[in-house]
């Protein structure tokens, strides 16, 4: 076995979720997914897909129809990306994920330098290292009001001609930061001067509650910057366990994921993507509606969670997560546990996301039912002692 994936952390919410193995009393929020099933028309189309016997190998880089429909959407929210060439930069992926890995593979070389910005879904630090990339990050920092925010002269002092990829997640997992259009443009600029790619994971673009998109990198790129974005099926439109996202790329990167695609799995599966195709055609009854309903869910939270004595927690501008936490409780993994044996409440540990977040819990907002949230609050409340 390679070292380097030997040594590779255990996924520290999956420790928390083991403690509470086999209990029905646990009031789940640990997962970055909402419990509501994936809306039936995209079920639909995929059994119909099936019925019909679309059993077998697609392209490697996806549907036509898809990437088209993939580029008319981009369009839709970022007119900088509209022309007919446009779909031929999209890279159906079997998930973001895969995407991000896919990128990864297509870019770094052992020895390379890498610099992320963290706390950060732990998947977007150990694909580099997997790669034998020198990881170096550049953390946020919690502000008076709990949120987490960005010392940008920070990071730009960090990327230098050395490093070879800049990794950001914006709307960030787990704090809700998100870039603003000036800071995209400064660090554009900046990468553009050292040479540096930028991977821009905007899977929760559209669970922005300021706006019907968050900042994107495609609002300012050129085709040919070194730039690739990822982008997922599973938060916008319900489809977690579908397993499938899209790659922006560079022209002359389109190729090269192809066969790294090919190397990996393939392709996606074409009842899966007929999925997708018609969450596109229905996107807006799906994705307007869940961001309206979520930012009833962070509301209901965050303002339950703000009133608690000892509890520090910030109003998130996008994502699906409240990140706080409790003074006096400076070891996040040991308290997620306790939570969960204690209080019957399942909630994802800071430090599974960084070092520096230690002592923060992760807190997933997105739930059918609001008196869930409300529940939830109250067990973190009688265990508090209050």
């Amino acid at each position: 076995m390679r070292q380097t994936v030997k040594n590779l952390q255990i996924y520290r919410i999956r420790e928390v979720a083991n403690a509470g193995m086999g209990r029905d009393d646990v009031l789940k929020f640990w997962f970055g997914e909402s419990d509501e099933v994936t809306p039936e028309l995209i079920r639909e189309a995929a059994i119909d897909s099936l019925r019909s016997g679309e059993t077998f190998y697609a392209h490697n880089h996806g549907l036509p129809e898809l990437r088209e429909a993939i580029g008319a959407y981009t369009a839709s929210l970022h007119p900088k990306t509209t022309g007919p060439e446009w779909a031929q930069r999209v890279v159906v992926t079997s998930g973001g994920v895969s995407g991000l890995m896919l990128a990864c593979q297509t870019l770094l070389d052992a020895g390379d330098e890498v610099v992320a910005v963290t706390p950060v879904w732990p998947n977007l630090v150990a694909q580099p290292v997997i790669m034998g990339a020198t990881v170096r990050t550049v953390s946020l920092r919690p502000g008076a009001d709990g949120l987490w925010q960005l010392e940008l002269q920070a990071l730009l002092d960090a990327v230098t001609p050395t490093t070879k990829l800049l990794v950001l997640n914006a709307p960030n997992n787990p704090t809700g930061w998100t870039l603003t259009a000036d800071e995209q443009q400064a660090i554009l600029a900046h990468c553009r001067r050292t040479g540096t790619w930028i991977l821009a994971d905007e899977v929760y673009e559209r669970l922005y509650f300021d706006a019907p998109c968050a900042p994107s990198f495609l609002d300012i790129a050129e085709p040919d910057d070194r730039l690739v974005v990822t982008h997922s099926f599973s938060k916008s439109f319900l489809m977690t366990g579908w397993r499938l996202g899209w790659l922006v790329l560079p022209p002359a990167l389109v190729e090269s994921v192809g066969k790294l695609v090919e190397f990996n799995t393939s392709c996606a599966p074409v009842f899966v993507q007929r999925g997708a195709l018609a969450a596109l055609a229905h996107q807006a009854d799906i994705t307007p509606r869940l961001v309206a309903h979520l930012r009833e869910c962070r509301d209901v939270l965050t303002q339950a969670l703000r009133v608690l004595p000892g509890v520090e927690c910030g109003v998130p501008r996008g994502g699906m997560y409240a990140f706080f936490r409790i003074q006096g409780h400076t070891d996040s993994l040991i308290t997620a546990k306790r939570l969960v044996t204690e209080a019957g409440l399942g909630l994802a540990p800071g430090v599974a996301f960084a070092d520096e977040a230690d002592g923060w819990l992760r807190w997933c907002f997105a739930t059918r039912d609001l008196a869930r949230l409300r529940q939830g609050v109250d067990r973190l409340a009688h265990w508090l002692g209050i």
